[in-house]
């Protein structure tokens, strides 16, 4: 994380303070927990209102695969069970075709966040920047109302932090 992201402490402040737009502010929060024999893995988190609503992590991926059935459970099931195949469904499911997210691919969204003008970020490919991009402080008034028409495309996940911002600037 720190080759991308610098410190933690400094992207959280970046994101929640200097970027955030202000009817924003107080409202979002991000989180990174690292877990002891995680081998450098994290968890991110978004929280608004004070509830999570969205993790990001290798976890939250291989759940999903279980779930929707790319994987077989075996119940009950250990550790190697749990993660066997995970790498390749990683490869073959596309990032675009999934609604979860690995850590990695979250500081990867942030960095090409980071690195590009706000109004490519907003109708990037990667459902992640978009999601950076409309909690930015940057969207003027007239680009949301323009962005507003496409809410419906978004994913489904995705749409909550769309209803937030617009809500907020009462669009």
């Amino acid at each position: 994380m720190k080759k991308i992201l610098g410190s933690w402490s400094g992207m959280r402040k970046y994101l929640e303070q200097e970027m955030l737009a202000e009817s924003l502010h107080g409202r979002v929060r991000y989180g990174c927990t690292a877990y002891v024999g995680m081998d450098g893995c994290h968890i991110f988190e978004i929280c608004i209102d004070d509830m999570q609503m969205k993790r990001f992590s290798l976890e939250t991926v291989n759940t999903y695969f279980i779930d929707n059935g790319y994987k077989k459970s075996s119940k009950p099931m250990g550790t190697i069970d749990y993660w066997d195949g995970f790498w390749s469904l990683l490869d073959e499911i596309p990032l675009k075709s999934r609604t979860e997210y690995t850590d990695d691919e979250f500081c990867d969204a942030l960095k090409e966040y980071r690195n590009q003008k706000i109004q490519v970020s907003i109708f990037s490919e990667n459902a992640l920047v978009r999601m950076f991009a409309v909690l930015d402080k940057r969207l003027g008034k007239r680009t949301l109302k323009k962005v507003k028409e496409t809410i419906t495309s978004q994913p489904e996940w995705l749409q909550s932090f769309y209803r937030l911002r617009f809500d907020s600037e009462h669009i």
